[in-house]
């Protein structure tokens, strides 16, 4: 069975940073562009970055500068770093993997940007 699983969530001030990590598994994952998307309270989901399987990446214009998307097909996971977070930025993070019909979401995982 198909599992995405985020990690590195949490509560962090202004200007400060955040890793977060996505594991996939029961997946052929270097065949597949992953993603990170977040929801915040309210507002529809959003993408933030992508990466393909060719490298290719892709940003949201309000994370550009500060997020890095990357990915370890050896250890099949897909990273964001983030910097000089905002307090815009809190959200539920997913993690999405995708190879032509197949979609694969992971649970989410909470960042908090607060004082």
């Amino acid at each position: 069975q198909v599992q995405l699983v985020e990690s590195g969530g949490g509560l962090v001030q202004p200007g400060g940073s955040l890793r977060l990590s996505c594991v996939a598994s029961a997946m052929m994952f270097s065949t597949y562009t992953t993603g990170w998307y977040r929801q915040a309270p309210g507002k529809p989901r959003e993408l933030v970055a992508v990466v393909t399987t060719g490298g290719n990446i892709d940003y949201a214009d309000s994370v550009k500068g500060r997020f890095t998307i990357s990915r370890d097909n050896a250890q099949n996971t897909v990273y964001l770093q983030m910097n000089s977070l905002k307090p815009e930025d809190t959200a539920v993070y997913y993690c999405n993997a995708r190879r032509m019909l197949l979609d694969y979401w992971g649970q989410g995982t909470q960042v908090t940007v607060s004082p």
